[in-house]
Order: structure tokens, then sequence, then C-alpha cells
């Protein structure tokens, strides 16, 4: 049986294990869904993920679940079938099993806390019956027209496990931080502070990044006693991201992205997804007179007194340098996380699929629309890095059941229908 290992159980892992879970359930064929994940599904959006300490609210609406758009281009003739079941899955299917979808409408329809949308994609596991593998990725290889996948288990144990598609997701390793410094904290250091209450008190405070990892920490920092909160990023402001229909409708329906130069799709991703705060956390930082902008980039780090000194690089002027008694690194994730985990020969494939050593370039212009990278013998899926070729929802939360689709499908929509007749026949797929 043909089998899709998933690395993290995020929300890009359940919107596929639930489209999985109804195409079998319609008879259509679909692989077998396995999630490797070291510690709860949705554990990026729970306090002990090191991204969040759970209770701020989400950026997107929730209503973009694991089904939107809800349309559907898997195989003629079968796409309403798909959308409607689908729909079993949805976020407010979640909230009427739990009796609080009234409320929710009645407030408003507000953006759930990171917590709530975790149990939301607990809730999808459970509905679906994925396999969850409780472990850590160590080594990938290349076997043949498949993959040889090595995890390790919390006790320290490893198991090996073989899969014909790879699907790799999330964000690396939260604890990473510019420099090793007491006053420098990583963004895992900093919730889990924040989480017990014991932020140190700092009269000047500064968070590095212009994305919506910065944008919580910020969002945290100024419920805090400090004098000063700093915003350190390379842009000449920050941006609120784009919310009208049109920059929304390049997320949710990603069919006219291949009509946009690459100039174009970079400065959509740029004006609306990539270095820009949420709508609600810049509203929240615009009434806030302890919050200020810093232009540059962090090139030094050093002790000064009893705090850290910060060198900001700007194209255009000289080096200056800022001193601060906390320092947040929110940078956000590191693209290319996984690459240390393949091993020299599949490592090698990978670079002659791509053609040239592996550059976070070179692998973006690679991914097919199928959001695995073109050229490998087995499918490889990397969809945080499909934004730039195949449209801007598919790293984030924006058209999750699109993105389920583009992965399920094995072929064109006309090989696929074919192959659905075969199937409902009683054919082999």
């Amino acid at each position: 049986m043909d089998r899709l290992l998933v690395v993290g159980a995020g929300p890009k892992a359940m919107a596929v294990a639930a489209k999985a879970y109804v195409l079998r359930e319609l008879g259509l064929p679909a692989p077998r869904v396995t999630v490797v994940e070291p510690n709860a599904v949705g554990g990026n959006w729970l306090a002990a993920g090191g991204w969040t300490d759970g209770r701020h609210r989400l950026g997107t609406s929730p209503e973009k679940d694991i089904g939107f758009p809800y349309h559907s281009t898997w195989a003629r003739g079968h796409n309403h079938a798909v959308n409607e079941a689908m729909m079993a899955f949805g976020w407010t299917a979640f909230l009427v099993e739990r009796g609080t979808y009234a409320e929710w409408v009645d407030r408003g329809r507000p953006s759930p806390e990171h917590n709530l949308w975790a149990k939301y994609l607990q809730w999808v596991a459970r509905r679906s019956g994925v396999e969850i593998l409780r472990g850590s990725v160590r080594t990938i290889r290349a076997e043949g027209a498949g993959w040889r996948v090595t995890v390790a288990d919390a006790e320290g144990g490893t198991v090996e496990t073989e899969a014909d598609r790879l699907m790799i997701t999330g964000p690396g390793d939260s604890r990473r931080a510019l420099a090793q410094h007491p006053k420098v904290l990583s963004i895992a250091d900093f919730w889990d502070l924040a989480g017990r209450r014991q932020l140190p008190v700092s009269s000047r405070a500064a968070v590095i990044g212009g994305g919506e990892t910065a944008g919580s920490a910020m969002d945290e920092l100024v419920r805090h006693d400090v004098l000063t909160v700093s915003v350190i990023s390379p842009g000449a402001t920050i941006y609120t991201r784009g919310e009208s229909y049109f920059e929304n409708s390049l997320f949710s329906d990603p069919a006219k992205w291949r009509a946009l130069s690459i100039a174009e799709r970079r400065d959509v991703v740029r004006r609306t997804d990539r270095g820009v705060f949420s709508v609600r956390v810049q509203e929240t930082l615009l009434a806030d007179n302890r919050v200020h902008h810093l232009q540059g980039r962090v090139v030094r780090v050093a002790d000064q007194g009893d705090g850290v000194a910060l060198t900001l690089r700007n194209e255009s002027r000289p080096d200056q340098m800022h001193a601060f008694d906390l320092v947040v690194d929110a940078t956000g994730g590191q693209p290319l996380w996984f690459l240390d985990l393949f091993d020299e020969e599949a490592a090698d494939l990978f670079e002659l699929a791509v053609g040239g050593p592996l550059t976070q370039a070179r692998i973006e212009a690679a991914i097919d629309h199928d959001l695995a990278v073109d050229g490998l013998p087995a499918k490889l899926y990397l969809p945080n890095l499909a934004g730039l070729a195949q449209g801007p929802g598919f790293p984030n939360l924006s058209c999750l059941g699109e993105l389920s689709d583009r992965i399920l499908a094995h072929s064109p929509a006309e090989t696929v229908a074919a192959g659905v007749s075969a199937a409902r026949a009683g054919s082999p797929a």
C-alpha cells in the first residue's frame, strides 16, 4: 500500500490525514498516512512546543481550517462529495461537537487562542484515525523509489520506517538564538519564562524580527512592566499584513499565481506574509507609546555593563549600536532546518534534482505543482517552501484543502479519474 510519511503533526499533516481518510471512505485511492511527532498533535501551538505560550490568538481566521477553501479538484465527478465529507472535519463542526458554536458566533467569531487551535487539530487527528509515530526524525535515506527514515523515541531507542512519499513540515528548532548571552533569549526561552511569569524586569527590551513570531512576542512584552520595547527589523517600518479581498484571494486560490512574474510574487509575499504583523497585533502596539522600531540587521552582540549591545547595520548609513537589558530573538524558523537529516547519498540526489548546492532559492524554484521537489526519484513534499513557485498560501494556514488535494493526487486529473474508475470497478489502483 502506498505510504506517506509526514514529519510534524501540525495543520498541514492533519489536512492531509483528514483528506486521505475522506477519500478512503468514499472508495477512492489514498495513501496510508503516518505522522512523526516528538510532542503532541498541534505541539507548536502549545506552550511546550516553544513557539507560543498557547494563550495568544491565531493570526488567521479559524474558518480557514483544514478543509479550506473546500474547492477540491482531486478527481472529476467526485469533488462535491469530497468537499461535503471534509466539512465534518471543519472548525465549525469542532465547535458544534463541543457545544460552543453559538457562543463563538455571538461573540463575533473571534480567532481562537493557540491552545484551542491545537485542540482542534487533535480532534481532527482522532476523527481521521491517523497513525502517530512518537519520536524525532534522525536520518533520512533514499531507498529505490522511496525513503527510509530513522526515528528516535523519548527513551533514546530508534526505529526505522519506510515510506513511498515523504512530506516535511514545521519551522525547526525554537531554541536557537543569534548569540549565547544571558540577556539574549531564544523564542523558546522567552515563552518558557513568560508562561511561568518569570520574565526578568527590564527597562529597555528589544525583539528582533518583523514577522508574526516577533509580533506575538511584542504582544506579550507590552503586558509586562518595561519602559521601552524596540522592534528590530531590516524593513523601513513594521508592516501590517494585507487583509483585503484582493490579497486574501491570492492565498485562498493560487490559480492566478503562475501568471505573476517572480518579482511580482516576491512583492506579494513581502507585503502580506513575511515580515508583517497581523492587524490585531499592530493595533495593540500602535496604542502603546513604549513601542518603537529600529531599522537594521544585527551584525554584532557584545556585553555592555549589565546589559547587551547590539550593532545594527543599514546599507545607507554607518553602523549603529544600541544597548538593552533584554533581547528576544524572534526571527522565526529556519526554512532549511531539515537538510541536516539527509544522509550523504540522499543529499547528493537532492542537489542533482535542484541543479546545485542546496540553497533556499534553488529548492523553492524546483517545487512542482504537487508541492514536491521536481527530479527526485521519490516524492519529497516541501509545502513550507512552495510559496514562491506555487502560491503564498501553502506555507501557512491559508489553503490547507488545496494543499492536501495537490499532495494526495498521484497525477493530473484525467489520470486520477481513470484510477478512481478502476478502483470502483475492483481493479488494482
